[in-house]
């Protein structure tokens, strides 16, 4: 028989005061109320259990949430300076040719514009051109089409960010 003990992160974050446990998950998402459901659902007894919840939450978020979430992002091609985690997330653009970040920065501009905030994608994994290419596919696309879209986005994005949360040393 074997038994799988709950990692170092996950049970820091199970013993978390209430308001550092939201502070914690804000650092993740950036929507009060996904932050307030994983919060309320603790203790968790697997990475999975939580990543299961922060689906669950996701997939209840109202329109007014996903924006709050999304306001949380920077654009593609310029993380937020100093906060290693955008930069991390959009390492695929470091070395992008200015060409590519011009070309890039016009589509964001035609994406917010047409739908009213950033565009949001994964980034983690996919390089400057595989970014562009997609703003340029999903421009095309309805808000709502869009929004369930940025809704599966953001828990990609979710769940890497969890995932760093739980797996962190003391």
């Amino acid at each position: 028989m074997t038994t799988t003990s709950t990692p170092p992160g996950l049970a820091r974050f199970n013993h978390l005061e209430e308001r550092e446990a939201r502070a914690a998950l804000h650092e993740a998402c950036a929507s009060t109320e996904w932050a307030r459901r994983l919060s309320a659902a603790r203790p968790y007894a697997t990475a999975e259990d939580l990543y299961a919840a922060s689906d669950a939450a996701m997939a209840e978020l109202t329109a007014g949430d996903l924006q709050e979430a999304m306001a949380g992002h920077p654009p593609i091609g310029r993380p937020k300076p100093g906060d290693p985690t955008s930069a991390r997330e959009q390492r695929g653009m470091a070395g992008a040719s200015e060409e590519l970040r011009t070309e890039l920065l016009e589509l964001n501009l035609a994406y917010q514009e047409k739908f009213g905030h950033v565009f949001l994608i994964c980034a983690t994994g996919r390089t400057g051109e595989q970014m562009r290419d997609a703003v340029k596919e999903r421009i095309g696309n309805s808000p709502e089409q869009e929004r369930e879209i940025v809704r599966t986005e953001l828990g990609k994005i979710n769940r890497i960010r969890l995932a760093r949360l739980v797996e962190e040393d003391a």
